[in-house]
């Protein structure tokens, strides 16, 4: 890559002086467990089938080594730093593999044309063919998270259209192993659980989502079957307090995809803790 900026080193994790801003907190390894639950088209049956499945998780990030410069006419020129990832998800009972995406965080920074704040940037592509676009902020809580609910309740024109009781799946769910059927509802409470009794000093958020600005990409196949419209995910990277004193980090995400089949828009709900290798 040919670029008239000046390289420059990151600095130290955590420090204000990193051109990562707050993305420098997830560099490196991380490995976990966590949930995962989708409904997806069933042309048998003219419906669908329900999928939970308990995960283990690997993701890795890495720094881009350089600053990427994005051109101005407008303003000046900007400098954006980010960072790779490379993210696999595995069932955790039959180890086969779920979920692998390739993308990369990046720091923003604030514009003037056109007029804008600083702002991260979330970009990946999955094997189903889709890729997306998603923006959001980054900030720092004093303490531990507070979770919002991350609902899987499908909606729609399309709900009024099916027999009475088609969510009864929901209800009396086969579940798989470390899921409680409180999760189902609502996959943020197995985040929650994750975290009770820990002593969380303070908290970086990283929330990003595919609208207003930004959105999903997919092969012809999608949109006629099951089609990605949006995403929204939060990630809380915390801080926790050990009883002698030491700390350690931990890494927390919620991540809502919509897919539209069947005149409904269905809740694809995602969540995962992880720990820095």
């Amino acid at each position: 890559m040919n670029t008239t900026l000046p390289l420059r080193a990151a600095a130290p994790r955590g420090s204000c002086e990193s051109p990562l801003g707050l993305l420098t907190e997830l560099e490196g390894t991380w490995a976990g467990r966590g949930y995962n639950l989708i409904a997806v088209p069933d042309k048998a049956s003219n419906g669908f089938r329900l999928i939970l499945n308990s995960t283990l998780e690997n993701s890795a990030f890495t720094a881009i080594a350089s600053p990427v410069p994005d051109r101005g006419s407008a303003q000046d020129d900007i400098a954006i730093y980010g960072l790779t990832y490379l993210q696999r998800l595995n069932d955790a009972q039959t180890l086969d593999t779920l979920h692998i995406e390739t993308g990369m965080w990046l720091n923003v920074p604030a514009t003037t044309s056109p007029p804008g704040p600083a702002s991260i940037v979330r970009q990946s592509a999955i094997p189903h063919g889709n890729a997306l676009l998603a923006q959001g902020i980054a900030r720092t809580l004093p303490g531990g998270p507070d979770f919002a609910q991350a609902s899987s309740t499908p909606f729609g024109p399309g709900t009024d259209l099916h027999r009475l009781g088609y969510l009864d799946v929901y209800l009396h769910s086969n579940l798989p192993p470390g899921m409680k059927q409180n999760y189902v509802s609502n996959m943020n409470c197995a985040l929650a659980d994750a975290i009770a009794g820990q002593e969380i000093v303070s908290t970086v958020v990283l929330q990003v989502a595919t609208n207003p600005a930004g959105g999903i990409v997919s092969i012809p196949f999608a949109a006629p079957n099951a089609k990605p419209v949006s995403m929204n995910a939060t990630f809380w990277i915390e801080t926790i307090k050990r009883p002698d004193g030491s700390t350690f980090v931990q890494l927390q995400y919620s991540q809502t995809v919509i897919l539209d089949f069947l005149d409904i828009s269905w809740p694809h709900v995602s969540v995962g803790t992880l720990i820095r290798t």
